[in-house]
């Protein structure tokens, strides 16, 4: 089950950008800096909100410009599915 879960992080991170509005918390944790608590933060904060641009995730908790910086290129903002 484990190495199940790592191809999986593995692909999404090299083939293709994070939905922050709609990917889950597994491919939260496939960004740099992300680990299970803090996709546990994203996925509360989108529960109340939705993300209109990347630089939202800045008002996230624990999150700042640094982490949008250093993860950019792998993030994506879909429709919200509120």
């Amino acid at each position: 089950m484990k190495i199940l879960a790592m191809l999986v992080l593995g692909f999404s991170f090299i083939f293709g950008s994070v939905d922050i509005n709609n990917a889950g918390k597994s491919e939260l944790m496939s960004l740099k800096g992300v680990g299970s608590k803090k996709a546990d933060t994203i996925l509360a904060y989108r529960d109340v909100h939705c993300f209109k641009s990347v630089n939202d995730l800045t008002n996230v908790k624990g999150i700042g410009p640094k982490f949008v910086l250093n993860n950019k290129a792998n993030l994506e903002v879909g429709d919200c599915k509120k």
